[in-house]
């Protein structure tokens, strides 16, 4: 297993390097003058501008920027925004925050989804599956703005059962209810993504063969069904935390959540590049080291996979 876990992130670390080649070039190569820009319509002297660029390497040709920028991240070093500030003073600003919310997400999706798309599939073609078929369907195809909106309105504004906005020094509680908007299209995708992986896994020889030697039910279904079932939606779920952390712009401007989305969306606006690049490169990081674990945790889940040394 260590073996393994030591080739996958071998195989990683060119991931990692052409996803922040990628995103680099897509950022510092495009036409004009982010430091202009940065000014507006007051510009200063053009001797202040040319000493802003040298200090951000932005007179140098791209391969000699991206060579500065990735000696800097070895080092620790995320960049300096262009107002002068850490990089990496502004993601911890935000991260926290994000990271509650994302993971309160992640918590509610995997077991609510799992549950009821177990549940589901255990009854194929009864009332409870046709309804969890349809409520999904509607989560997935309302966008998140609607149902952020809709559920602050009952929840927080009417119901008062949750506070309208998520301000400095929340509690996890306050996090609670934009967890649930952020989750509502996750949530749908595993319900159904559960609910087939159930409904295949029961017609296996496996699983017929242990009804017939006359195990429990409940033995069946945790055992035979249940952990086979989750290895795509556990697949899903690795994907989807990191895109629960960079996709939570909408539901974090609902809630006015100071997280990572947000501060994206500004570093766009303002064409901030080093912010932007360097948010990229943290959430790349999370994404491998996500992967992994969902590699590994495919072994726990079936006993029949194992990973040669």
């Amino acid at each position: 297993m260590l073996t393994y876990a030591g080739k996958r992130l071998l195989q990683l670390i060119p991931v990692f390097f052409g996803s922040t080649f990628l995103i680099y070039f897509m950022v510092f190569a495009l036409p004009g003058d982010p430091i202009r820009a940065l000014f507006g319509e007051r510009q200063p002297p053009e001797a202040l501008l040319t000493q802003i660029r040298e200090q951000f390497h932005l007179n140098d040709p791209f391969i000699i920027q991206y060579f500065h920028y990735i000696w800097g991240l070895l080092h620790g070093d995320l960049g300096t925004t262009y107002t002068g500030r850490p990089v990496s003073e502004v993601i911890m600003n935000a991260f926290p925050a994000t990271l509650q919310l994302a993971t309160l997400a992640l918590l509610f999706e995997a077991v609510a989804g799992i549950s009821i798309g177990l549940v589901a599939g255990l009854r194929k073609g009864k009332f409870f599956d046709a309804s969890a078929l349809v409520v999904s369907l509607l989560l997935i195809s309302i966008p998140t703005f609607v149902t952020g909106y809709v559920l602050q309105y009952i929840f927080a504004v009417k119901l008062g059962w949750a506070s309208p906005t998520v301000g400095a020094n929340a509690s996890w509680g306050d996090y609670v209810l934009p967890a649930i908007v952020l989750a509502t299209a996750s949530f749908a995708y595993i319900v159904r993504l559960t609910r087939s992986s159930v409904v295949e896994t029961q017609a296996m020889d496996h699983v017929r063969t242990a009804t017939a030697k006359g195990l429990p039910r409940r033995r069946v279904i945790s055992v035979h069904v249940l952990r086979n079932s989750l290895i795509p939606v556990v697949t899903f779920l690795g994907v989807d935390l990191g895109s629960l952390m960079v996709g939570a712009i909408v539901t974090e401007g609902i809630f006015n959540i100071n997280g990572i989305g947000g501060t994206v969306y500004r570093a766009v606006q303002l064409g901030d590049g080093p912010t932007i690049v360097s948010i990229v490169a943290v959430m790349v990081i999370i994404f491998i080291f996500a992967n992994l674990l969902v590699d590994l945790l495919y072994a726990v889940l079936d006993p029949r996979i194992r990973y040669a040394n």
